[in-house]
């Protein structure tokens, strides 16, 4: 991993600003924990289309290194989504809701996974049913997207729902334009509690960074550490901080890299 990146155009001595902005600071103690989509980047018409600043890999990458490995990219997405949004960068990550885990060291754990037979047969007869909608089978999960049939949401949920209550030891969660069935009893929130009891996240005050009702729960967990969670975008949220945008955070993030690095030099 290369930890090459120096943010630029930040005076050190206004480090602080994004503290004064309503962000929290982060520091060599901080533990952070970071969603994906909707938080460091755009949320795009269709999964795939997402668009990756050039730089976020490379500042992931050096605030990963100036936080001792303390950072985890916390997603509902695959791993190897993650691996390749962000390559050549192999960041510590919690995927699938909180299903897969790799560490620093780059160890793998996953849950065992759920059977996933009908819930997989009900959202394909959906999609094929429908134009609009669209269906990721992941390891451990299933999800049904429709944002390019908004319309369709009221059958989605209630066709999935059946699905899920044919099919033991599942959940169904709503995100944005998105229904997620996964395993009982995973999620971001236990995801982090998990990684908070191990090195090199254990000890430090934790900050998660979301914006979606599944991102929910790790609020309610760093909150309940200590910690502080971070909305990004609009609505209800049991966060404490907000955050306006994507674009908003990465500038939070550059920020504070570049104070860390200002005390360091």
């Amino acid at each position: 991993m290369t930890n090459t990146f120096i943010s630029r155009g930040l005076d050190p001595r206004h480090a602080g600003a994004s503290a004064a902005a309503g962000m929290p600071s982060i520091t060599t103690q901080t533990a952070l924990f970071l969603d994906f989509d909707g938080t460091l980047v755009d949320i795009a018409a269709q999964p795939e289309m997402v668009e990756v600043s050039p730089e976020l890999p490379d500042l992931l990458a050096a605030l990963h290194a100036a936080l001792g490995g303390a950072l985890a990219i916390v997603s509902g997405r695959k791993l190897s989504d993650l691996d390749h949004f962000l390559a050549p960068q192999v960041l510590p990550v919690s995927a699938e809701h909180g299903a897969q885990f790799r560490l620093s060291g780059g160890s793998l754990s996953q849950f065992a996974s759920p059977d996933l037979h009908e819930v997989s047969r009900v959202a394909l007869a959906l999609a094929t049913q429908h134009a609009g909608l669209k269906v990721e089978i992941k390891n451990t999960a299933v999800s049904l997207h429709y944002r390019q049939a908004p319309q369709l949401e009221a059958l989605c949920l209630e066709a999935m729902a059946e699905a899920v209550k044919r099919s033991p030891g599942l959940e169904l969660m709503q995100g944005k334009c998105v229904f997620d069935i996964k395993a009982a009893g995973v999620s971001k929130g236990s995801a982090i509690a998990a990684l908070m009891g191990q090195a090199p996240f254990a000890g430090r005050l934790p900050l998660f960074a979301g914006d979606d009702t599944t991102d929910e729960a790790g609020f309610a967990s760093v909150q309940g550490l200590g910690g502080e969670g971070i909305k990004v975008g609009e609505g209800h949220s049991l966060a404490e901080r907000r955050c306006a945008s994507p674009s908003e955070l990465r500038q939070w993030l550059k920020t504070s890299l570049q104070a860390i690095q200002g005390i360091r030099a």
